[in-house]
């Protein structure tokens, strides 16, 4: 599959902003710095469809990307950044869970770790959380080019134990620099819709 248009169709905050539930979509997930805007701008093939910052955070709305005029992509607010208030933080995971709980179009999410570290304590909670729905079993390892080709294996595996990864359920190292691994990526997406 091959992303050739892809625009932002909404911005929302609640569910009355989301657009109608005409087309299915696939949500992404991801700590604040793990680089989704990135990951996202690499598989739609436009450089600035979302934006990248170098402070974390700067997501706190749902994005609409409507993608070929065929499904949408759904850039949902980073998870786990600190120098968010205790009340912003909150506000934003009520927002995510009404949408991940309640939008009927939603096929599936894709959850981001970073390659480098093992799953933190949010990136396990979000696991179990998108399980608990159905919505679990792809994970994209960012920042694949960040470590060598010996030890890749290693930390998939790592992702795959600390998350609780079913046999099934896939790890796609994916390298935004490098641009690797969205193709594998996209074939997923192109099964799932």
């Amino acid at each position: 599959m091959k992303i050739n248009k892809a625009e932002l169709e909404a911005v929302a905050v609640k569910a009355s902003q989301y657009p109608p539930e005409d087309l299915p979509e696939i949500a992404f997930a991801g700590r604040s710095n793990v680089g989704k805007s990135s990951l996202l701008n690499l598989i739609t093939g436009r450089k600035s469809l979302a934006r990248v910052s170098g402070s974390p955070g700067k997501t706190r709305t749902i994005n609409f990307y409507r993608c070929n005029d065929e499904f949408r992509i759904v850039d949902l607010p980073g998870y786990g950044f600190a120098k968010v208030s205790k009340a912003e933080s909150e506000k934003w995971g009520a927002m995510i869970e009404g949408y991940l709980e309640n939008r009927g179009t939603l096929r599936k999410v894709v959850q981001l770790v970073d390659i480098r570290h093992k799953p933190s304590a949010q990136d396990v909670q979000m696991y179990e959380y998108l399980k608990y729905y159905d919505l679990d079993g792809i994970v994209v390892a960012t920042k694949a080019d960040k470590v060598g080709s010996n030890q890749r294996a290693a930390c998939v595996k790592t992702i795959r134990q600390t998350l609780g990864m079913g046999k099934e359920d896939l790890v796609i190292p994916v390298s935004a620099l490098k641009r690797t691994g969205d193709d594998k990526l996209l074939e997923v997406i192109e099964t799932l819709l």
